[in-house]
């Protein structure tokens, strides 16, 4: 089954951060992942959950987001992100 993360942020260090987005891309597609969503500005439509910025990501299996996620070459741009936005990653198994 294919495995999604979704990320809800919000950016507090601009500069910072662009060094993170122009960097994750190779770790995503190395472990075969793409962007369904990439920082889109979203609608919420009900309740009170309200991100500021989305990215969704799909990757073949979960496997494959684990090991995207506990690659210790990623983990200083993962710090980066932390320190440079507020934000929030789930993990989910597809359906199909």
């Amino acid at each position: 089954m294919k495995g999604y993360l979704v990320l809800d942020l919000s950016v507090v260090d601009k500069k910072g951060f662009l060094e993170y987005a122009k960097k994750i891309p190779e770790f995503i597609k190395k472990y075969g992942g793409r962007y369904i969503v990439k920082g889109v500005v979203p609608e919420v439509v009900e309740g009170n959950w309200s991100p500021e910025r989305l990215v969704v990501l799909e990757f073949p299996s979960m496997e494959r987001v684990k090991g995207f996620l506990g690659d210790q070459e990623v983990k200083e741009l993962f710090l980066l992100r932390h320190s440079t936005t507020n934000s929030r990653l789930i993990l989910a198994e597809g359906c199909v």
